[in-house]
């Protein structure tokens, strides 16, 4: 089945060697929706790769062996290094089965076409697609004469297994260790200019197409970690991104909250769309009458808004 690209909204990162893991999902721990990702990068030390590994199998049996009432997330596994995606299958059992996709860190010109062909190869084999989610986080990026290149072949790249890409994502963090700054619980990434940039260019050549999530918030304290993360997941939706990578449970309803769109925002969109049956007026004043809603320069984003209410539902 097609899965939605605005369906992984909050993704939660997690240590893929986390032993309770499988259990949190079963048993309801974290609100839904939401998509988890186990991750076997920089969260895991090297000497605990292989470990980790092999929990991450068990954790995804385990989850596909729960009763078939239980909320299944989306569920990926963030791997090293492209020759990970073909060995980790082959060890699935019923995993296989829930597993929707592999992120690839790091994503560059060199190592993406190994890994759009190994998640070819194992989609042709199950028979469904098996999506990845390249994440654009390499130093390359960060210079801004090479920038512009960069991005076009990447999308280049991207453009010709299109079917298989289900989000583009960024490495807000690893931008901003390129240049030895960190935004503090009170500030947006967008703050930090040479890293605001990056990302800008970044949404100007891929959201047009894709659905490109937005950078990790890196706090995990209540309440001005999530007042920050709220604060920062506008700026997101503002610019052009659509979900965020979170790091804990408590950040899932925040995200959520922040995807669910407004009574009058889902009114306009719809009469937004409804005016392509119209053979007169392609204009005309929003639902509350304080905007105007235009066919032709509106549609795009008409489009999305309804695509995130069926998801993530309407504001009160």
């Amino acid at each position: 089945m097609k899965i939605s690209p605005y369906a992984v909204g909050a993704l939660l990162y997690a240590p893929a060697n986390q032993e309770n893991l499988a259990r949190r999902v079963i048993q309801g721990q974290m609100d839904a929706p939401y998509s988890l990702a186990l991750c076997l990068e920089d969260s895991i030390s090297d000497c605990a790769v292989p470990k980790a590994e092999a929990r991450a199998v068990q954790t995804l049996d385990e989850i596909a062996r729960a009763d078939e009432d239980v909320y299944r997330p989306l569920l990926f596994i963030r791997v090293r290094h492209p020759d990970q995606i073909p060995a980790l299958w082959t060890r699935l059992g019923a995993g296989r089965e829930i597993l929707t996709g592999f992120i690839a860190p790091k994503f560059t010109q060199t190592n993406g076409p190994a890994y759009l062909a190994a998640v070819r190869q194992i989609s042709e084999q199950s028979g469904r697609p098996i999506y990845l989610m390249p994440t654009l986080e390499s130093s390359d990026l960060a210079e801004p004469d090479l920038r512009p290149e960069c991005l076009r072949k990447l999308k280049t790249l991207l453009d010709a297994n299109r079917d298989l890409v289900l989000n583009v994502r960024v490495g807000g963090n690893d931008f901003c260790n390129v240049f030895g700054v960190r935004r503090a619980r009170h500030q947006t990434i967008y703050e930090i200019g040479c890293v605001e940039r990056i990302l800008t260019d970044i949404l100007s050549c891929f959201s047009r197409d894709y659905v490109v999530s937005g950078p990790v918030w890196e706090y995990f304290d209540a309440p001005e970690g999530l007042n920050g993360l709220a604060r920062e997941l506008e700026r997101d939706l503002l610019a052009g991104f659509v979900g965020k990578t979170v790091i804990h449970p408590n950040q899932i309803v925040v995200v959520q909250n922040g995807l669910r769109v407004s009574k009058a925002d889902a009114d306009d969109a719809r009469r937004i769309l409804g005016m392509a049956d119209n053979d007169r007026v392609l204009v005309e004043k929003s639902a509350d009458g304080g905007r105007m809603n235009e066919y032709k320069t509106h549609t795009r984003w008409a489009r999305k808004i309804c695509a995130l209410a069926a998801i993530y539902g309407v504001k009160p």
